[in-house]
C-alpha cells in the first residue's frame, strides 16, 4: 500500500503514526481497525472452508461475504463523509450480529463450534472506543443474542447440514485461539498506550512539581497540594536580607536585553546555590534586587548568623563573578531581624511573600547602605555580634524611623 492510499480516511504513514502515537480519537480508530482487519481475515477463512464443502453450504458462506461487503462499503462512506461515529456504530453492529448469523446458518452451537464467541469483540471494542458507560448496551445486546441462540438452538440444529469432524475441530480451535489472540492483541495494545500515557503524565507531574518548587518553598507547595489555600503564618524570629547591584542601570545601559537577562541569571543562580546550601529561602528577585529570608517558612535557630554568613559569601561570589565577566559590579546588602507574617498571595500567579517591620528595615538598610558593604540593623547586630566582626556606622536617617544605629558587617 502506498503512502497515498488511506485507511479510515488517513494515509498509510499517518495510520501507522496514529497506531504508535495515538490521541484519544486516533486510539479508537486504531483499535477498531485492528478488530475489523482481524474479523476480515477470519471471514476469508470461513468463506474458503465453507465453500469447499459443496454448493449446499453457499448460504453459510454468504454471511461472511456479506460482512466483508458491508464493512468496506461503510469504510467508503466514512472516507467520504469523515463521520467516524457512523463507521464505529456500523462496525460494532456487524461485529455483534455476524457471528450469531453464522452460528444460526451453520446449525447452532455444536455444528458451528460456538462461532458466536466472536461477537464478544463488539462490546470489548465498544468498551475501549466509546468508554464504560456507552459500552454497556453493547454487552447487554451480546448477552441477549447469546441467550436467544441458546433458547432457539434446537431449531437451528434441526436445519443443520453435516459438517466433517475435522472442519468442526478446526473451527473450534480457531474460535478459541482466534478470539483469544485478537482480544490479547487489542488489550495489549490498549494497555501499552495506557502505560505510555501514565508515564507521560508522571513526567508531566514531575515537571509541574519542579516548576512549583521553583516558585514556592517545598513546605508551602505541599500545603497547597493538600488544598490549604489560605496560608498565613506568624514567625517570631527571622532574618531578612536585601541585596542590590549599585548603579546597575548605568552599567548595563548599552547591553542587549538577552545579555542583560543572562548576566543577572548567572549571578542570581550563584546566590540561589548559596541560599540552598545554608537552608535559606529566596523570596523573590525584583530587577537587580535579591531578597532572601532565614527562619521562614521553616524555623531556623541561628537564622541571623546564617544570613550574615550568606551575605559575606555573596560578596565573595560577586568578586569571582566579576573576574569571570571582566566587570566591576558592586552590591549594597541590608539585613534586619524580627517577627514577620508570611503567606501566599493570590490564586493565579501566586507568590510566597513576607510582611512586617523587619522587612521594611532590611530594605532601608540596603537602600541607605554603602557600595560594597553589608549594613545591619541594631536588632540583627545584637544577634550576631558574638560570632562576627562588625563596625558601628553610627546614627543614620531612615525613612519612617528617624535616626537609628546601624552597623557594618566586616567578617566572621
Amino acid at each position: 500500500m502506498s503512502d497515498s492510499s488511506a485507511v479510515f480516511g488517513v494515509t498509510t504513514r499517518e495510520f501507522w503514526h496514529n497506531i504508535s502515537h495515538p490521541t484519544d480519537s486516533t486510539l479508537g480508530k486504531a483499535i477498531l481497525s485492528i478488530l475489523v482487519f482481524a474479523e476480515s481475515l477470519v471471514c476469508i477463512f470461513w468463506i474458503f472452508t465453507l465453500s469447499g464443502l459443496g454448493e449446499g453450504y453457499a448460504i453459510m458462506a454468504a454471511v461472511p461475504y456479506a460482512y466483508i461487503i458491508l464493512s468496506y462499503a461503510s469504510l467508503l462512506v466514512f472516507y467520504r463523509t469523515k463521520k467516524f461515529e457512523y463507521f464505529t456504530f456500523t462496525q460494532l453492529v456487524m461485529l455483534l450480529v455476524m457471528p450469531f448469523f453464522m452460528q444460526w446458518a451453520i446449525g447452532g452451537y455444536e455444528a458451528s463450534s460456538g462461532i458466536a464467541i466472536w461477537a464478544i469483540l463488539s462490546p470489548i471494542g465498544a468498551l475501549m472506543i466509546l468508554g464504560t458507560k456507552q459500552s454497556t448496551p453493547w454487552f447487554i445486546l451480546f448477552a441477549f443474542l447469546a441467550g436467544l441462540s441458546w433458547k432457539l438452538n434446537y431449531l437451528f440444529a434441526g436445519n443443520s447440514l453435516p459438517i466433517p469432524t475435522h472442519v468442526k475441530d478446526t473451527y473450534f480451535l480457531m474460535n478459541i485461539m482466534g478470539t483469544a489472540c485478537i482480544l490479547y492483541a487489542v488489550m495489549r495494545y490498549f494497555q501499552s498506550q495506557k502505560e505510555r500515557t501514565l508515564h507521560e503524565l508522571k513526567l508531566e507531574q514531575e515537571r509541574s512539581e519542579k516548576l512549583l518548587l521553583n516558585i514556592l518553598p517545598k513546605s508551602i507547595a505541599n500545603r497547597l497540594k493538600d488544598n490549604d489555600m489560605r496560608i498565613a503564618d506568624s514567625h517570631d524570629a527571622v532574618t531578612i536580607l536585601f541585596a542590590d547591584i549599585v548603579d546597575f542601570t548605568k552599567l548595563t545601559a548599552d547591553m542587549p536585553p538577552a545579555e542583560l537577562v543572562d548576566l543577572l541569571s548567572q549571578l542570581f543562580s550563584r546566590f540561589d546555590r548559596l541560599a540552598d546550601r545554608y537552608g535559606l529561602e529566596k523570596i523573590k528577585t525584583i530587577g537587580d534586587g535579591y531578597m532572601v529570608v532565614g527562619g521562614a517558612p521553616v524555623s531556623l535557630d541561628d537564622h541571623a548568623n546564617i544570613i550574615a554568613q550568606l551575605a559575606l559569601q555573596m560578596q565573595d561570589e560577586l568578586a569571582l563573578f566579576n573576574a569571570h565577566i571582566d566587570k566591576k559590579l558592586q552590591m549594597r546588602i541590608g539585613i534586619s531581624s524580627g517577627p514577620v507574617v508570611a503567606g501566599v498571595i493570590g490564586t493565579s500567579k501566586f507568590a510566597y511573600d513576607i510582611w512586617g517591620d523587619p522587612v521594611n528595615m532590611a530594605s532601608r538598610m540596603e537602600k541607605n547602605g554603602l557600595p560594597g558593604m553589608i549594613q545591619v540593623s541594631e536588632f540583627t547586630y545584637n544577634l550576631i555580634k558574638d560570632k562576627h566582626t562588625l563596625e558601628s556606622r553610627g546614627l543614620i536617617q531612615i525613612k519612617g524611623k528617624g535616626k537609628v544605629n546601624t552597623y557594618l558587617l566586616k567578617a566572621q
